[in-house]
């Protein structure tokens, strides 16, 4: 609500100003309030333009979220928001180029049907009535030759980023919007034109004035916001030998200009709007890479049972934090697509393998998969890189930033998953396994919801390790596991003495959200909890609305999400 309002208040005063404006007087006498409309509807464009980009800048963000001193947690908790905050924008951009382009079709129309013989240089067309002979001349010009083209490009990445194409053909989603580059080319050019032209000498031309060398074909009047703009304007008796046409005497008084009023086109206002962003985006992605350049060495595969891949890998001097993600990148896939996974394991001083899990969902999956696995059938399968078997060439890209990062940083943490969803807490896991002590986090309730007993087989041995070090340490209290089952088919021949310990936290059927919060605000009174959630939207938008509603123990939810859609 916040970016509509400023976008309407930015519409409203661009289009004032070209409604008022003494410079734009002529020309709005040709073009009428479709100057005002596409002017005001451009001044829109160039700010969306300028700040969709800024959220794709993922080493910024991962930089700005990371560091403590630069951003406080608020600021960070915006930072998340980087996603809903690139599709408004998005948005935005295709509304108000419907409404550009719109604008700009009657102004053709009026440069025709309005052609000024009086001030040649302001005139687009050639002649009076030209649109109406030769209806797309106007239209080959070069502002707008590459409209057109905008708009096809603007479409293309429009309808392919629709939630329905994105899951069912995520490969028509990546190649249409990486027609970007092509949208931003063609944008440096479209404003290169200089076809709508301002007045540049008021002083010796107020508009509406009578020049006494010139007859006019037409009569003119003085508007008002000139006598305004010009209290102090000089005026002289009309003299009465002179003949001067009667519309221009008032009171015995004229207004006299001492020149031809000078048109000049606009500097494209644009290139100040977009080289920025976009020469940090170029600069960003450059730096990626750079840094993406050399393989990493993959030293074992496994497969999961419920077509789950895990991937063990090690690259020099590669560092993250529990719940960034990397863009894994497999030429023998795919020359140019690329993936983002979330980060199951993480490099610390100890070890240098980090891993990612991925579900086996569509056709880059699966040929990743086979190309991975020698027998791709089989349940489960180790192969460590010491073999003879040669894995494909893998590149990743990252790591870079998500909400999760955050849940060390609460005193008490609620994170939920919903099946493939548990990837990023597991990297959390991971390093509470390997110390707990150094974060500020001292209690996390952990609340994992599968439609099968297999997925738990994904993490339970990290889960039964986590819970055998805390009891150790005399810590029972300090992680509170729930495993959901929705269902119940071979518990038995799953859960058995080797997982013994789970079964106590193995419940069937869906969370009671409401007594889940409630009970955990009762524990925790007067405390703020970070609650976070990947998973189906479903769960997010009940926990979203739990977390934003009061309790009377005093106890502030603070909800972050992470989604895969």
């Amino acid at each position: 609500f916040f970016w509509l309002s400023l976008n309407v208040w930015l519409f409203w005063k661009t289009f004032l100003l070209y409604y008022q404006g003494l410079q734009y007087y002529y020309l709005h006498q040709m073009l009428g309030l479709g100057l005002c409309v596409s002017r005001a509807s451009a001044s829109v464009l160039n700010l969306n333009c300028c700040l969709v980009l800024l959220p794709m800048c993922r080493v910024l963000l991962a930089f700005l979220r990371g560091s403590q001193k630069v951003a406080s947690r608020k600021t960070r908790r915006l930072l998340d928001k980087s996603k809903t905050f690139h599709v408004t924008c998005g948005v935005t951009i295709c509304i108000f180029s419907v409404l550009h382009v719109a604008a700009h079709l009657v102004n053709a129309l009026n440069f025709s049907e309005n052609y000024n013989e009086d001030f040649l240089s302001l005139n687009a067309a050639n002649y009076r009535g030209e649109v109406s002979q030769q209806s797309f001349y106007i239209l080959l010009l070069i502002p707008g030759l590459t409209g057109v083209i905008m708009v096809l490009v603007l479409f293309l990445m429009c309808t392919a980023s629709t939630y329905a194409i994105r899951v069912s053909n995520y490969d028509i989603f990546w190649y249409t919007h990486n027609l970007f580059f092509v949208f931003y080319m063609l944008l440096m050019l479209h404003v290169s034109g200089g076809v709508l032209k301002y007045q540049t000498n008021l002083e010796e031309h107020p508009p509406g004035c009578f020049n006494p060398n010139k007859t006019l074909r037409e009569n003119m009047t003085m508007p008002k916001a000139f006598e305004e703009s010009f209290p102090d304007y000089t005026t002289e008796p009309f003299p009465e030998d002179l003949s001067v046409p009667e519309p221009f005497v008032q009171n015995n008084f004229m207004r006299i200009c001492s020149e031809e009023p000078k048109f000049q086109s606009h500097f494209p206002e644009t290139w100040f709007w977009i080289s920025g962003p976009l020469c940090l985006y170029c600069v960003e992605r450059l730096y990626r890479y750079i840094r993406s350049n050399k393989p990493v060495t993959i030293t074992s595969v496994i497969s999961h049972p419920s077509n789950v891949l895990e991937v063990r890998m090690m690259k020099d001097d590669f560092k993250a934090r529990p719940g960034q993600y990397v863009i894994l990148h497999c030429p023998r896939v795919s020359a140019l697509e690329s993936h983002p996974f979330t980060l199951t394991m993480c490099p610390t001083d100890t070890k240098a393998t980090f891993g990612v899990h991925l579900k086996v969902v569509g056709d880059w999956t699966e040929r990743f998969r086979d190309l991975l696995l020698l027998h791709s059938n089989q349940d489960a399968e180790i192969l460590p890189i010491f073999q003879q078997r040669r894995y494909p060439k893998l590149y990743v890209d990252g790591p870079f930033g998500s909400p999760f990062e955050e849940s060390l940083n609460y005193e008490v943490s609620l994170c939920v998953a919903g099946g493939i969803g548990v990837t990023p807490f597991a990297s959390v896991l991971n390093t509470l396994l390997d110390g707990w002590k150094c974060y500020k986090l001292r209690r996390l309730y952990f609340i994992w919801v599968c439609r099968d007993i297999e997925s738990f087989r994904w993490f339970a041995d990290l889960l039964c390790m986590l819970r055998d070090k805390l009891w150790q340490e005399n810590r029972p209290d300090y992680i509170n596991i729930q495993l959901y089952l929705s269902q119940t088919d071979g518990i038995q021949k799953i859960i058995g003495e080797k997982y013994q310990a789970l079964n106590s936290r193995l419940l069937i059927g869906r969370p009671r959200w409401k007594l889940l919060f409630d009970e955990i605000a009762k524990c925790n009174r007067r405390k703020t909890i970070g609650v976070f959630c990947c998973g189906p939207n479903k769960i997010s938008k009940i926990l979203h609305k739990l977390s934003n509603s009061s309790n009377s123990y005093g106890t502030r939810f603070e909800y972050n999400k992470e989604s895969f859609s």
